[in-house]
């Protein structure tokens, strides 16, 4: 028992069909919706070929039979991308068939790329985030036309092209040819009466929907990973519709930094923890006690000051210092605090003063 029939329907066979039912299914109707034939019917040769590259794969097929179309976008392994319906057409047929016509190959829109910001948490353990969005999908009520069928008219001012060339004379045979987008047609290179237009969409062939997408992020995913949608861009009539790109942001972490595979953290220690050992609790991303890859770096806290008294009792616990024999005429010195920014900030003003003093620069003569 297959879960939905949808792909069957389309190319009007039954699930239990064979793969030489599939193939003549498919061959009648992609000659009959092919684009050369029927160039209104774009988006009915696009269902044509997906539903055929499922069902003639048998590791597709068995994804689809089981979990539905929902499944295909959610197994991974590139179940869910789908290739051009152009380039399924012409493993089929042969690619000469669509260049006896002259017409070009399909083009694909463009690419959409969404970020998404993910905790550090999410990539280590992963996630599944939903996300809406916008986009354009062929009007259902015209199918892509735009008006009532046989209402396009190609523009007769650009001629079908899109584009205007005007041509002005800056002077005794010189001219400048200028093209520009046709301001009747505004690119489309077609024309629809405003009277014969599609309600649902205006003319323009297109309507806004909203679509949710689950985002599955697997564990281990990193900062910059791609996660594609394929073929849910805009859609557009003649235009393959192009991919949703979501591009994974990471969060900065309190604690933790992500170095390739290597979790880093910093620990701070106190002088007495440096010099007589610890014990400390670490909180894992999963929120485990537990030992793990984890790099941590020690960072140790000096104490400012030391009572004087305590000296001596310190140095019995530590090694003898290293006696020093200072040479007759050593400088004695006595160290400060220093702070390298204000230091520099000091340095520079008394650049600025030093350059006052010196005055404007003078005027050399030339020697010969």
């Amino acid at each position: 028992m297959v879960k939905e029939t949808t792909f069957y329907d389309v190319l009007g066979v039954k699930p239990g069909c064979t793969q030489d039912d599939l193939k003549k299914a498919y061959r009648k109707l992609a000659l009959k919706y092919h684009p050369d034939k029927n160039p209104n019917e774009g988006e009915r040769f696009k269902q044509i070929s997906q539903a055929y590259e499922v069902l003639s794969n048998p590791e597709k097929k068995r994804i689809y039979d089981q979990g539905g179309e929902q499944a295909l976008k959610e197994g991974g392994s590139g179940s869910g991308v789908f290739s051009s319906p152009m380039d399924i057409f012409d493993m089929f047929f042969g690619a000469g068939f669509g260049a006896r016509s002259g017409r070009r190959r399909e083009r694909k829109g463009q690419d959409v790329i969404h970020q998404l910001s993910v905790s550090l948490e999410e990539l280590y353990k992963g996630t599944v985030r939903k996300l809406a969005l916008q986009k354009n999908v062929i009007c259902d009520k015209c199918e892509g036309i735009g008006g009532k069928k046989g209402s396009v008219e190609q523009c007769s001012t650009c001629h079908g092209s899109g584009m205007q060339i005007q041509i002005h004379q800056l002077g005794p045979g010189m001219l400048q040819h200028l093209q520009s987008m046709c301001t009747d047609c505004k690119g489309q290179g077609e024309r629809i009466n405003p009277r014969d237009r599609c309600k649902n969409c205006g003319g323009r062939k297109t309507v806004r929907d909203r679509k949710i997408l689950e985002v599955h992020v697997d564990p281990g995913m990193v900062d910059g990973q791609k996660i594609v949608f394929s073929g849910e861009g805009d859609q557009e009539p003649d235009y393959e519709p192009g991919d949703i790109v979501i591009l994974l942001e990471e969060k900065e972490h309190e604690v933790f930094k992500r170095t390739r595979n290597d979790l880093i953290m910093r620990m701070q220690l106190e002088l007495v923890e440096a010099l007589c050992g610890f014990q400390k609790v670490i909180r894992t991303l999963d929120g485990r006690f537990t030992r793990g890859r984890l790099i941590i770096q020690f960072v140790v806290n000096f104490p400012k000051t030391i009572d004087p008294n305590g000296i001596p009792t310190l140095e019995q616990c530590l090694p003898p210092r290293e006696e020093v024999i200072i040479p007759e005429g050593a400088e004695e010195c006595i160290l400060t605090d220093l702070d390298p920014e204000q230091e520099a900030r000091r340095r520079d003003q008394r650049q600025a003063v030093y350059e006052e003093d010196e005055g404007p620069s003078r005027v050399q003569c030339a020697t010969h």
